[in-house]
Order: structure tokens, then sequence, then C-alpha cells
């Protein structure tokens, strides 16, 4: 093969499954094999060029007597990572018996560095070894991943005459090898096919828009660069290469530090490898294991860019338990100060923990430099609206808006993932907003511009192709109104929630039936003298239907003061719940009288000017829980909640008022609000002219089935 490609290399890998493990493994556990032998044989052909100087200095330590050997060889080998056993996969594909060659490839892994064993562990491929043994399939496979038909070094391979004869694989391409590999076998497990992973069209795009609208800014700077779902690092590489590249435009020397999390051990131990090979900075170190919104793996570190593709539609109930249930939850990145609130909380439900990954990112924001920090992260449309004003997810985007955090928000085309279909959103944060772009909030349309693929990869059946991505960062950075491209104030995205309120009517039915069925009441709450007291109002009101429930209520208190008894909230309550009824055409119901000059009359807030026997007063009336209702009323309604109100609540409901206390503000984002396109609507005319021509052509057949 004299020009490997991507799908020659994953076709050639998958043929080794089926070829070597057909009948030993059920298809669903060929990932056990292939996953970690094809990470194996990458390690193993970057240390190949290096491995007799590697042998000869360990040879001079074990003489010399040095204990702590790892630093001197990795040295040797020029990588971050080596392997002292006296074996490479090449020396072991031939071995007459198969327990030589099970203590000679148990001797070849126990001799990788430390940093190695934590990935063979996370793969548990020793696991995996007797099987293969004992299947005498274990030469099979390395013979095939040491084939000379396929290079997975990134250096490429060279003829007798020094000509490239296979080409070099580089980290870029060996990451979408691992990510198609997955895909495939996640498809044999009825899996969500790429859910550890994102289209390299989409990262691409991801990490043009993280960098080009600052590219000018970079400096002669180290740059933390992080992703807290990173699985197969992908996305972390090609932020890499890309600022890199923008760096080398601009004629700036920089340094950049990659850092990672990963709940998944597979997927772990893949992204570890490829930083092995990377080797900057001893960079694998920088790949914390477990869940990022429980086990935070960098509680102290802030950092200039991020980018990830969380899982969305998942529950996080776990990680719930985890930091303490949602009652007991103390976490400052989910729970911050904002406006005054000491504990405002970023908490979304447990069915769907998208939107904390954000969460946790902008607690890792910069805020003491010139770049700040750039958050560019994927959604689906959830994040968008989900959550009512006053709950987790409305918070957190009142809080990003409110903070002026939030650049744009950009629409994906549908199917542009491998494991769903539906409609995903990139979301661009920053604390450092261009001065033209304070305030403002940028909405991009992009659903449209898409490139269909020849054949799908799961539901991902088109693609960003440079052009389209071109297309999209310039509609960004020129920051203009145009048809896929809205701008917008903070403001229009926020909504002041009101609790409307409407008096509680009663009206209370003395007749001597309705008092023989509140006997029964009165008898199970061991109250007999309730009912007395009730039968002697009753006999004032000639067992009539009182439509003043405060009037009689004032009349049952004198009767219980004359039979020396007193008229508490306990009984004033079961006369209310079990004698008196809703109706609408009687007296509203005080709840309470404040002395005027004390409470300033305020009809808005359900504070309305009375005059009870004789003197001005303040009333506040008891809610009809059954009439409650809420209204949304957008910050920028001009006029605001007092306008609304009397325009749209006071016009249908004149003894309506607003509970204050529970007014809320809410935030969210409707895309279809404003990028709905209708459809054209066909003229009359050709309606009608469609109908004439089916009547004719109905007619026509008739005539003909008649003749027929």
């Amino acid at each position: 093969m004299n020009n490997q490609t991507y799908n020659q290399i994953v076709s050639f890998i998958w043929g080794i499954a089926d070829d070597c493990l057909r009948d030993v493994y059920v298809r669903g556990k060929y990932r056990d094999v292939i996953l970690p032998m094809t990470v194996i044989r990458r390690l193993d052909a970057v240390l190949e060029p290096t491995k007799d100087a590697v042998l000869q200095m360990k040879k001079s330590l074990d003489e010399a007597g040095v204990i702590n050997q790892t630093d001197a060889l990795c040295s040797v080998a020029g990588q971050s990572f080596c392997n002292t056993s006296p074996f490479t996969l090449k020396d072991l594909k031939s071995r007459a018996k198969q327990q030589q060659l099970k203590a000679d490839f148990i001797a070849y892994l126990d001799g990788f560095s430390p940093n190695v064993q934590e990935i063979l562990e996370k793969f548990k491929f020793r696991n995996q070894i007797d099987t293969m043994i004992e299947a005498d399939i274990l030469g099979a496979v390395i013979e095939k991943f040491v084939s000379p038909t396929i290079n997975l070094s990134p250096k490429p391979v060279l003829d007798d005459n020094d000509d490239v004869k296979i080409p070099g694989l580089d980290n870029h391409t060996m990451g979408v090898i691992f990510e198609e590999l997955i895909r495939r076998f996640n498809e044999e497990n009825n899996e969500e096919a790429g859910e550890h992973f994102t289209p390299r069209d989409v990262v691409e795009l991801m990490a043009d828009i993280t960098f080009l609208p600052i590219a000018d800014k970079i400096k002669n700077a180290p740059y933390l660069v992080y992703d807290g779902a990173c699985g197969t690092g992908g996305m972390l590489t090609i932020a890499d290469e890309r600022l890199h590249q923008l760096a080398k435009e601009h004629d700036k020397e920089i340094n950049t530090y990659l850092y990672g999390q990963e709940i998944n051990p597979e997927t772990y131990a893949i992204t570890k490898a490829d930083l092995l090979i990377k080797g900057e900075s001893l960079q694998d170190d920088n790949v914390a294991f477990g869940s990022t919104l429980s086990n935070d793996g960098y509680p102290t570190l802030n950092f200039d860019f991020m980018l990830s593709n969380p899982p969305y539609g998942k529950s996080w109930k776990t990680d719930l338990e985890r930091l303490g249930g949602k009652s007991d939850i103390s976490d400052p990145r989910f729970i911050v100060t904002h406006d005054g609130e000491p504990d405002f909380k970023m908490i979304p439900r447990s069915s769907d923990g998208q939107m904390l990954f954000l969460a946790n990112k902008l607690s890792k924001m910069k805020h003491d430099t010139e770049l700040g920090s750039r958050i560019v992260e994927v959604h689906n449309g959830s994040s968008l609206f989900t959550g009512d004003a006053g709950q987790g997810e409305s918070n957190l985007r009142r809080y990003i808006i409110e903070n002026d955090w939030l650049e744009a928000i950009i629409a994906l085309p549908e199917n542009m993932f491998y494991n769903t279909g539906i409609a995903t959103f990139i979301w661009v944060v920053t604390n450092r907003k261009a001065a033209h772009r304070s305030g403002k909030v940028q909405l991009i349309d992009a659903t449209s511009l898409k490139s269909p693929l020849r054949k799908n990869l799961g539901n991902k059946n088109c693609e960003l192709t440079p052009g389209l991505r071109k297309q999209i960062t310039d509609m960004l950075i020129n920051f203009n109104e145009t048809e896929n491209s809205k701008i917008f104030d903070n403001k229009e995205f926020g909504y002041h929630k009101i609790t409307v309120e409407r008096p509680l009517r009663l009206s209370v039915d003395l007749a001597k039936k309705k008092l023989t069925e509140f006997e029964k009441v009165c008898v199970q709450q061991k109250d007999k003298k309730l009912l007395t007291i009730i039968e002697k109002a009753a006999e004032n009101y000639n067992h009539s239907i009182v439509r003043d429930f405060n009037e009689f209520i004032a009349e049952l208190s004198k009767v219980a003061k004359g039979l020396g008894e007193k008229l508490p909230v306990k009984r004033v309550n079961l006369i209310k719940n079990y004698l008196a009824q809703v109706d609408e055409n009687a007296e509203k119901v005080i709840k309470k009288v404040n002395k005027a000059g004390k409470v300033e009359a305020n009809p808005l807030l359900g504070l309305f000017s009375s005059i009870i026997e004789g003197k001005k007063c303040v009333v506040e009336y008891e809610p009809d829980s059954n009439l409650r209702g809420t209204e949304q009323i957008p910050l920028l309604h001009e006029g605001g909640i007092e306008k609304f109100f009397k325009d749209e609540v006071l016009t249908f409901a004149k003894d309506a008022w607003i509970d204050e206390s529970k007014t809320q503000i809410g935030y969210e984002i409707s895309f279809t609000k404003y990028f709905y396109k209708p459809i054209q609507l066909r003229s009359l005319e050709e309606i009608s002219s469609d109908i004439k021509l089916l009547e004719e052509q109905t007619e026509g057949l008739l005539q003909e089935i008649i003749r027929g």
C-alpha cells in the first residue's frame, strides 16, 4: 500500500478482527482486543527507532545500580514513555510455543513505563491474553498489526532510495481512525455510535470559532486549553494544531498545555496514548480520569481556551448524589453569587446534565488577562429554553447573559453527528467581548450550510467543508445583520415571570342539610362545640346562604364569645375547607387588614384601599389558588410590568394583582422565533386551476368507465 489513507487503515484493522477473532470473540467484543492492540502498535512503532539505544542505556544504568531509571530512559527514547523489555512487537510475531509467546508478550507489556501501564489497565487488556493464547490467535494478531503494508508510526517508511514508500500517520489522522473504530464497534453493540467523540469537521469549525476572532491578539505566551468531556482527545489535538498554526502566521512563539477529563476508561486510555506520543511537557499527566461533574480533575486551574461536546440528554443523578443531593449540593461551580443572591443555583434537572459542563467552564475562566477566556461548546436545543424562570437551566442562561459573556450561538445543520440527527448548537462564551459586541448577542443560522456525504456515517449524512466553515466563521467575525445572522440586545432574551392572583370568594350555605354534613367533620375533629357555635349563628341568618365570608366569621366570633368559646385559625380553616364553597358572586375574603398610613395602597401588588367599620385601611385578600396564573413579560416590554399588567390582565380580570414575592427573571432563546421562514402559500387562482383540471380528468375517466 504505497499511499495509505484513513479508510484503508480502518478497513485493514477491521479486517484483523474478522480474520483472527471471528470464532473466538462475538463481534461486540472485538473492541476488547483491537483498540488496545492498535494503541500498543502505535506506541511500539514510535519507539522502534530508539529501541537499541534504550536497551543500551538500561544496561548501563543497571550496572551503575541506578534505581529510578524512567526519566533517563524516556530521554533516550525521545518520548515521554519508553519500553525496557528486550522485545518489539515484530520480535514476537513468530514463536513456536504458545506459552513462550505468552511469557514474552507479558514481558513486553511489563516493559512499558508507568504512564503506559495505566493505559493498559484502563483497557483491561491483560484479561484477554489467556483467551488469545488458548485459541492460538495471539501470534496471528501481532503479525497482522506489524504488517509491512501499513504504517501506524508518525514517521514515513522509506524505500531503498530513501523515497517515501508509506507516509507517516499524524496524531490527527490517528485520532480519526480510533474514533471510526469506536463508532463501528458501538454500532455492532447497538450502542450510541459516536457517543464519545465529535466529527472532525465540527471540531475544525469549533477551533476556528475559538481562535480566529482573537488571532491578532495572540502573544508570545503559554496558553492552557481544556476539554472537560475530552473523549479520545481529538478536540484538544485539533485546537492545539490550530492555535500553533495561527501563532506561526502572526510570528508568535507560544507554548500550549492541554488538559482534559474523561469518564469512559477506554476513551481515556486512547487520549492518554495520543498525548503520550505528542510528548510535549509531559501532557499525558494532564488528562484526568473520572466524572467532571462530581470529581473535577482541575479544581484550582483556570484556562485560556475551553472546547467541549458534553453528553446531552444524559442523566447525572449519580453525580448529583455524590455531590450531596439537590438540597445539599454546595459546589461553587454550580451555586454562585449573582445579582445580590448569594445562593444563585444553576442546577438543572437530574435527567440532563449537559449545562453543568458549561457551568464548570465558567468557573475556570481567567479574569486577569488581556484575552480572558473563550469557551466553545456544543449543546442540543434544550439548553436554549428548558427550565422555568428561577430554575437551574434558566438561571445559567441568565448568569451568562447578564454578565455579558454570551458572544454568539450558532445553529448547525441536522444530521451532523454520528449518534443523533437532532438540531445542535454551538455556544460561544467569553469574558472579553470586543467593544462593539458589548451588550449584544449574535445568533447565526447555519442550518442550510452543509455538504452531503456520499455515504452516511451513522446518523451523519452531511459535512462542513472548509468553504462552509469559512462562511460561518466570517459571519461571526464580521458581526453584521444578514438573513442568517441576527444581533440582539442581551435583554431581548430575558423576561419577568409574574404570578397573577385573584381573590378568593366564599359563600356559606347554612341550610340544615349542610350543617348535618358538617357535623360529621366536627365529630371527626373532636370539636362538637364548633357545630354548636355554627348552629347558633345559622339561626341568626335563618339558615340562608351568606355571601360575605368576612361578615360570617365576624358574626361567628360574636356567637362564640357569647358561648364562652374562641374562634382560632384551626376552626376558621375547618369552616373554610368543609362548609364554605367558592362562589364567584360572593364578596372577596380578606386575609389581612393594615392600618392606613402604615402601609401604602398599591392595587397592582394586592394592597387595596378600603373602609371597614368607618375607618380607612389597606386590605389584602386571600388568593384563590384555582384562579392563580402566570405571565411572561419581556424585559424590553415598553412600559414594563405595570403597563403589561394593565393592558393584558386587568382588562380581563379587574380584581387581579401581582404576588411580587414570586416574581422571577428568566432567560430563553428561540431560534425559530428569529429565523422562521413561512412557506409561501399558493394563490387561489393556482388552486382553482388545479381543481378544474382534476375535475376534467375525473370526468374523462368516468366516461371511459361508463362506455366500457
